[in-house]
C-alpha cells in the first residue's frame, strides 16, 4: 500500500509575503510560524535586513485572505555582536505554557566561518499579549548538546512545534521537536549540511531533559540523505502525522516531505519518493527549494506555509489541502 500524502494547492498568487520595501525584511521572509487569533492569522517569522541580520517579526492578516498582511516589524532585537544571538533570532515557535506565551527563537552567532554549529542556542521571550515580548535574559534555555552520539556537538535549531502530554498528576508535559544541527564546514553536502530531527521535554519550558532522537536522514532517499528538520507535528483522528524538510543530493537543498507515527516517537516514510509532498517547483520562487513548513487548520481544510528560494529570500507562500488521517 502506498504512502499517502497530502494533495497541496499552491496559492497562485504566491508568495504571499515578500521581503521588504520595509527595512527590517529587506533580505529575507523566513521561518513562518502561524496563529489564528481571532478572524486573524498572526505570522511570526525571521526577517532580515540589509546589513545581515535576521530579528523575529510579525505580520497580521485576516483569515479569508492571506494575500493581505499587514507588517508589525521586530518582536525584539538580536544580542550584543559577541552573544550568542549576536547575529541572527530567527525560527519561531509559539507555544502557550502556563499563564504566558512562550516564543523559542534560534539564534546565530558571528563565528560564521563554524558553519551549522554556529547555530549556538534556542532562546526564550515571554508574552501576555502576543504583541510584547521580553527575552529571557542568561542566555539560551536549550543546547546543541546531550547526545552522546556526537559530544561535541554546538549547532541546534528550532522551529518545529511543541506538543502538551497531560500527565497521571496532572501536570503538563512539554515536548519540543526541533533539529540537531551536526554538520560541519565541508564541501560534501552529506557532512555539511547534516542535521537530525530531535525532541527534549520540558514542565515549566525553561528545563528541558530526556532529550532523543526521532528521525534521521535516510541514505537511500536522495532528497532527504543528509538532513531532516523541524517536524510540524498534529493529531489527526488515529495517529500523529508530520511535515518537515529534508536536504539531499537530488536537490542539493530542501525539500517539503511527509510521515506518520502512532506515538510521535517512531516515523514511518514510506518507501522513497513517496513522502515527498511538496518538491521545488515552477521556474520562480520555489524552483530551488521549498522549506520550514508550517500547518494550521483551516475550516475543513489545512492550511501550509512555507518558504521558497533562498531560504526565505523570495518570501513565504501557501497552500491548501483536505486533511487526511
Amino acid at each position: 500500500m502506498a504512502f499517502n500524502v497530502h494533495q497541496w494547492i499552491r496559492n497562485p498568487a504566491n508568495p504571499v509575503l515578500k521581503p521588504g520595501p520595509e527595512p527590517f525584511d529587506v533580505s529575507c521572509c523566513m521561518n513562518p510560524f502561524v496563529l489564528q487569533q481571532g478572524d486573524e492569522y498572526w505570522l511570526y517569522y525571521a526577517g532580515g535586513d540589509a546589513q545581515g541580520a535576521r530579528r523575529i517579526c510579525l505580520a497580521i492578516a485576516p483569515v479569508s485572505d492571506v494575500t493581505r498582511w499587514k507588517k508589525l516589524g521586530p518582536r525584539f532585537d538580536i544580542g550584543k555582536p559577541d552573544d550568542y544571538d549576536g547575529a541572527w533570532c530567527v525560527l519561531p515557535c509559539v507555544h502557550r505554557i502556563g499563564n504566558r506565551w512562550h516564543l523559542y527563537f534560534s539564534t546565530r552567532s558571528n563565528d560564521a566561518d563554524a558553519g551549522l554549529q554556529s547555530f549556538r542556542g534556542i532562546g526564550l521571550a515571554t508574552s501576555d499579549d502576543l504583541l510584547h515580548w521580553t527575552k529571557r535574559p542568561g542566555g539560551p534555555v536549550l543546547l546543541g548538546d546531550g547526545f552522546p552520539e556526537w559530544p561535541d556537538n554546538k549547532g541546534i535549531a528550532g522551529g518545529a512545534r511543541i506538543i502538551d502530554l497531560p500527565q497521571p498528576d496532572g501536570r503538563i508535559l512539554h515536548r519540543m521537536y526541533y533539529t540537531l544541527a551536526t554538520g560541519t564546514p565541508h564541501k560534501d553536502i552529506l557532512i555539511d549540511q547534516a542535521k537530525q530531527a530531535v525532541i527534549a521535554h520540558s514542565y515549566d519550558g525553561i528545563t528541558w531533559f530526556d532529550r532523543r532522537v526521532v528521525m534521521r536522514p535516510r541514505p537511500e532517499a536522495a532528497y532527504e540523505n543528509a538532513a531532516v528538520i523541524a517536524l510540524n507535528i498534529w493529531k489527526t483522528r488515529t495517529r500523529w502525522r508530520a511535515i518537515y524538510a529534508g536536504i539531499g543530493t537530488q536537490y542539493g537543498y530542501y525539500s517539503i516531505c511527509e510521515a506518520v507515527s502512532q506515538d510521535g516517537l517512531t516515523w514511518e516514510r514510506g518507501n522513497p519518493g513517496e513522502n515527498l509532498t511538496l518538491p521545488p517547483a515552477g521556474d520562480g520562487w520555489e524552483k530551488q527549494m521549498t522549506e520550514y513548513p508550517n500547518v494550521i487548520r483551516e475550516g475543513a481544510k489545512i492550511r501550509l506555509f512555507y518558504c521558497g528560494n533562498g531560504y526565505g529570500t523570495t518570501g513565504i507562500g501557501t497552500a491548501l489541502a483536505d486533511p487526511l488521517d
